[in-house]
């Protein structure tokens, strides 16, 4: 194994070569990101239902919805949500499911199955599956007037934007937040529409057979077949004004001798941004898998100062969010921890084994390092944090096996043995405790790397990390660093002695080489102690006497372990130290949109005056932009909920300002529930706990829900509890009296 590495100088100082090209080329092309890709078991199906209670969109929709997907056994969990007008299915698949395709592609076909059977009025049913990822980049187009936001103006050149973004090389997906829809609207004045008899409906009847969307036949003949269609389609304002209106008795006017039509923003809208506190339509964009982000962020820059100089006065575009910055730290930590460790391996192999072994030992590091790199591209494992973390943690493990290789050739070469005897037959000897001892390490890791669902997906490029440089460890300690010992170890003694001897003048060279190679020196043998050595055999000669009693001592430093450890903090996915958090803001169903934003930059204010924030972003009426990874942001189209992303200046102190901005926020909206998250590593969650009462009798579940919620909150340090059924959005009832309504 080893025998032509030492012989053959070439070969040997080739393969080195090799190695440190295949890592320096698969490190500058290896993909990278902040966090690994899970797969998306997630999904909600939204249908829309106009005019139904919660009691009708439920019995029509949702339970129709729930019979034709319950039939799969792939789907884990069935939840969903009946409000006034629209039904919310969310769907989990089972967590052993890796290539999820199929089974969505399945779901589709059932949901396409169970819009046959929906009643009259409701929509087709959208599948939204839900990825669990991140926008790499967040943007956002604020307005800097005094006057009242033009969000016809501003979604114009958001579309334009998303559309530069798009042409961007590596954009997978970019999406608008905060954008209110546009729409035209016809406004009639009640006596008009009295003097040409007709009703809303009639009306809207009309307008619509003006705006043709299928064919108005088809002309045939002998030699052709040619469909017909009316270019009546309505594309401007003057148009839809000059819609002939047939009254009821028969005579025609024009749309705008009885209306008022006008374009502008939907009223109310049904999401809105607040980026900085000013009025703006916000931007995620999210880059393919298996690209670097460092290149791919540097396009996107050009693009945005590009758009930027072509942006009238008083619109602004700001970068809120960039991943890159977040990748290139963790990068740069890995680097520094690489540099770091090598130093300190070579100065403790310095001080234990003198300067040649230690320059052996240290040459290990990197190149391990440089062929796990070789290897990650092979497996298509990307960096990012959990790969990189695994590194981290092999940088401990993977001089053990260089530096038990280095000093076994180092105790055969004092021995008297020629260099290339003491190489292979140290490789001879140690080979199988190397790779018995490896092998056991690597199990050790393996489980995590096997783990089943979100949780192996997450951590499992950890252990595949360390598994890799473990493997590559003993490799290259077996062949390149068993001959590199066996080269730089050699001779150095007789080279010693032939300085010694010289009668001619010592060169600088000779003199280096004299001082460095002086035997008995620290640093060219190592720190040796008598005592020490003393001490260490009586210790062993006292367990070879009492095994049982050096057993029991043994056995006390991990029983302390386990009696100590019960008492830590229990917590698999741990929290992130990161100068970001999140907030999320929810008041009761009936909140307008514009009473949440009031509500909200008042929160604003608040956060404000802790002096880390920096700034503070909310999203009203739906989800924000997922800025991490593991957010399900799954809320849309609703009035009294908001979250906001907090970009604080420094991480240090996150947690404590967390904890006083949830007490501050409880204090100032008890009519609400503000809700202050810490960012966490792992798959996505709604809650820490989660519980789930069925039955048949809503009323019944409606008072456990509340029995229960009532329990939970009495826990200490338990801040908000929700349940689904007791949050419901109030109504108008109108009792209509029939004998008057007929007169």
């Amino acid at each position: 194994m080893v025998r032509p590495f030492y012989r053959n100088i070439r070969l040997l100082i080739l393969t080195i070569l090799m190695i440190l090209a295949w890592g320096i080329s698969s490190f500058q092309a290896l993909p990278r990101q902040e966090d690994p890709e899970l797969v998306s078991r997630t999904a909600i199906v939204k249908t829309a239902f106009p005019g139904a209670n919660a009691e009708r969109v439920e019995a029509l929709v949702t339970e129709v919805l729930e019979s034709e997907l319950s039939e799969l056994e792939s789907i884990n969990v069935l939840k969903s949500t009946s409000r006034v007008g629209f039904s919310t299915v969310s769907v989990e698949l089972n967590e052993r499911i890796t290539n999820t395709q199929p089974i969505w592609s399945k779901v589709r076909d059932e949901i396409s199955d169970a819009a046959q059977r929906f009643p009259q009025g409701a929509s087709e049913p959208e599948l939204d599956e839900a990825k669990v990822k991140a926008y790499t980049v967040i943007t956002g187009l604020t307005w800097n007037l005094p006057d009242a936001p033009n969000y016809a103006l501003l979604r114009r050149y958001a579309e334009e934007l998303s559309v530069a973004m798009r042409g961007v090389e590596g954009t997978e997906e970019v999406e608008l937040f905060g954008a209110p829809n546009e729409e035209i609207s016809v406004e009639v004045d009640a006596p008009e529409l009295v003097a040409v008899g007709l009703s809303p409906q009639q009306l809207s009847q009309q307008i619509l057979a003006s705006d043709a969307k299928v064919s108005a036949g088809q002309y045939r003949s002998s030699e052709q077949n040619l469909a017909i269609e009316v270019e009546s389609e309505l594309e401007t304002l003057e148009q839809i004004r000059r819609i002939p209106i047939q009254s009821n008795t028969g005579q025609f006017t024009r749309l705008s001798d009885i209306a008022q039509v006008s374009r502008g923003i939907q009223q109310p809208p049904t999401d809105l941004a607040r980026i900085s506190g000013k009025p703006a339509i916000a931007l995620g964009v999210m880059m393919k898998s298996g690209l670097r982000i460092d290149h791919w962020a540097t396009d996107i820059r050009h693009t945005l100062d590009d758009f930027r100089q072509r942006l009238p006065q008083g619109i602004e575009l700001e970068v809120i969010f960039d991943q890159s910055g977040y990748v290139e730290e963790r990068i740069s930590s890995l680097l520094s921890n690489l540099v770091f460790g090598a130093i300190l391996v070579v100065l403790v192999a310095l001080v234990g084994m003198g300067w040649r072994p230690a320059l052996v030992v240290g040459t290990a590091l990197p190149l391990t390092v440089f062929a796990v790199f070789g290897w990650m591209t092979v497996f298509n494992i990307p960096i990012h944090q959990m790969s990189v973390t695994g590194l981290i943690i092999a940088l401990g493990l993977l001089i053990d096996n260089a530096v038990v290789v280095v000093d076994e050739i180092q105790v055969e070469l004092r021995h008297g043995k020629k260099p290339g005897r003491a190489v292979i037959d140290t490789v001879d000897y140690l080979k199988v405790p190397l790779f018995a001892s490896t092998l056991t390490t690597v199990l050790t890791f393996l489980p995590i790397y096997l783990l089943p669902g979100g949780a192996g997906e997450f951590v499992g490029s950890i252990a595949l990390s360390v598994m890799l440089s473990l493997v590559s460890s003993l490799a290259l300690s077996l062949t390149v660093i068993a001959a590199l010992a066996g080269r730089m170890l050699a001779n150095s003694e007789v080279k010693a002695a032939e300085l010694e001897q010289q009668v001619q003048p010592l060169g600088w060279r000779q003199r280096v080489q004299q001082f460095l190679l002086q035997p008995g020196a620290w640093w060219n043998e190592g720190i040796s102690s008598a005592q020490l050595g003393r001490l260490y055999r009586w210790v062993l000669g006292g367990v070879t006497r009492k095994p049982l009693l050096a057993i029991a001592l043994t056995m006390l430093i991990p029983l302390l372990g386990f009696i100590t450890g019960s008492t830590l903090k229990e917590q698999f996915f741990p929290l992130v130290d990161r100068d970001q958090f999140q907030i999320e803001a929810e008041f009761a169903a009936q909140t307008a949109i514009a009473q949440t934003e009031e509500k909200v930059l008042k929160a604003r204010q608040i956060i404000l005056n802790h002096p880390n924030v920096e700034d503070v972003h909310w999203f009203i009426g739906e989800s924000a932009p997922k800025f991490y990874y593991n957010f399900i942001g799954s809320r849309q189209n609703q009035s009294y909920y908001a979250q906001a992303m907090v970009q604080l200046k420094t991480a240090k102190g996150a947690q404590a300002l967390i904890h006083d901005l949830q007490t501050e926020l409880d204090q100032a909206f008890p009519e609400g529930r503000m809700l202050v998250h810490q960012l966490q590593q792992g798959p996505p969650y709604a809650a820490p706990v989660e519980m789930r009462i069925y039955g048949p009798n809503l009323p019944e579940l409606r008072r456990l829900g509340m029995e229960v919620r009532s329990l939970l909150t009495e826990i200490p340090h338990v801040t908000h509890v929700r349940d689904d059924l007791t949050e419901i959005q109030p109504k108008l009832g109108l009792q209509v009296d029939d004998e008057q309504a007929q007169q």
